[in-house]
């Protein structure tokens, strides 16, 4: 499973009913950091297939999840779980602190 666009759309499909936990990247095509965070969610989710959706917000595009969620800082990941969000990081992580999402 390869990293997913998320949009207002697809929200509630790809995140809301997820039946495995949901780590979204919050991020803007401008963000320095999130530019440095970008590979290391990829491989995240690489290696995490099958146990962990990934998927990606760009908030110019989606101004409205950026808000509802408050994310006022990025790049910042969220994971949801059944549909809530349980944990955030703020900032580029090493991916050893997304692992420890799951734990």
């Amino acid at each position: 499973m390869s990293v997913i666009t998320i949009t207002k759309d697809n929200f509630q499909q790809e995140v809301l009913n997820a039946d495995v936990p949901v780590l979204v990247d919050f991020w803007a095509s401008w963000c320095g950091p999130c530019k440095m965070f970008s590979p290391i969610v990829d491989e995240f989710a690489q290696e995490h297939q099958g146990q962990v959706k990934v998927g990606k917000i760009n908030i110019d595009e989606e101004q409205e999840l950026a808000a509802q969620f408050r994310v006022m800082s990025i790049p910042t990941a969220m994971l949801f779980v059944n549909g809530q969000p349980t944990q955030t990081l703020v900032g580029v992580q090493p991916k050893a602190r997304l692992e420890q999402m799951l734990s």
